[in-house]
């Protein structure tokens, strides 16, 4: 009689369970669908990355995640670079690997999350992937879209609750299925990368910047809040491509490009404004920084030894700073024209110059 009671008691068990188990695989699909939503509304490259990595974080639980992308399309290798949060990355260590290892093309051909010590099992003999090694990966996870390698992503390691620290069969589906998301997003977010950056400096495209700066623009003047613009140009650049041709000319753009890269924040945008000039939005800036900003790029440019083919060169360059007023309010296109103004103020006070634009000096 005992036994015919503790029936129904273990049915409504078993009843219980199976409910909590489909409740939380709708809130599971409900959040992937979120993910997918989310995925699918960034497009800039570096902002998409960061979203995949804060996502697999939480969804994954644990306390670091990094992707290794590649930095070229077409490029046989792919770099941690700072796609990375809660790993720690030694500085000894060049963090690049190329697609053609073989573990890399076993990660690419089964398509599927592998512990490191798995990867290195199976390629007993062979070299390990160090730069995988030294961030002590708890999974790695292949990005692949069209039977390409959008990224890898490495998961670190995992917050102990009191269930185990190994992934379950379960959680392998639900990491498979974010990475076939980010794989799209991160494919998509490139193509938009290649079609909105100039390939020889690796500066945004004119049209792509006037876009940005338009919304960046609004959104400064409904919140009120500074929004800088600065005009370069390099001084007297037609003399390197007399003296030593072309392709030290393309030099001298790669450099200055990438120094004027490196001289502001990842949230800011630089732009290819046409041959040797370009220009640089800077937003949430006053005055003051703007002009710090530009004359910190001067100086770094006119330090830097331009060396080509075993020559020395010297590079210097002008620039002009445009901030805009809310009690003078101007439109966007107005305020690339005033750092446009300020920037030949420079050229004609000899060059390797910062000039900010004011209503005094816009006729000068």
């Amino acid at each position: 009689m005992e036994k015919k009671r503790n029936k129904p008691a273990k049915k409504r068990r078993t009843s219980r369970e199976k409910l909590k188990f489909y409740e939380k695989r709708v809130y599971d699909l409900t959040q992937l669908l979120e993910i997918s939503k989310s995925l699918c509304a960034v497009l800039e490259h570096s902002t998409l990355i960061e979203s995949i990595l804060y996502t697999c974080m939480c969804q994954m639980r644990v306390l670091g995640a990094g992707m290794f992308v590649s930095q070229d399309y077409g490029s046989d290798t792919l770099e941690l670079r700072n796609f990375y949060s809660g790993l720690e990355p030694d500085t000894f260590i060049s963090y690049t690997v190329s697609t053609r290892q073989p573990q890399i093309q076993y990660l690419l051909e089964k398509n599927v999350p592998m512990t490191l010590t798995a990867l290195q099992r199976k390629f007993k003999g062979v070299p390990e992937i160090i730069p995988f090694k030294s961030l002590h990966p708890s999974l790695v996870i292949p990005l692949k879209h069209k039977n390409k390698l959008s990224g890898i992503l490495l998961l670190g390691e995992r917050i102990d609750l009191g269930d185990g620290v190994k992934f379950s069969k379960y959680e392998i589906d639900q990491i498979k299925t974010i990475a076939t998301l980010a794989a799209i997003a991160v494919y998509n977010a490139s193509l938009m990368e290649l079609t909105t950056t100039d390939m020889l400096t690796k500066l945004k495209l004119r049209h792509y910047f006037f876009t940005v700066l338009s919304d960046k623009y609004d959104i400064a003047v409904a919140q009120k809040q500074p929004i800088a613009v600065l005009m370069l140009d390099i001084d007297l650049f037609k003399k390197f491509n007399d003296t030593y041709g072309h392709a030290c000319g393309d030099y001298v753009l790669k450099e200055v490009a990438g120094i004027i890269s490196d001289g502001i924040r990842a949230h800011d945008m630089a732009g290819r404004y046409g041959g040797e000039e370009f220009i640089i939005m800077l937003t949430n800036t006053e005055t003051a920084a703007a002009v710090m900003v530009a004359e910190r790029i001067r100086s770094n440019i006119e330090k830097f030894d331009f060396e080509y083919e075993n020559n020395h060169m010297n590079v210097t360059i002008s620039i002009g700073v445009s901030v805009l007023h809310h009690d003078e309010p101007v439109t966007a296109k107005t305020l690339v024209e005033q750092a446009d103004q300020a920037l030949y103020t420079s050229k004609r006070l000899g060059r390797n110059k910062v000039s900010l634009f004011t209503t005094e000096n816009s006729d000068a």
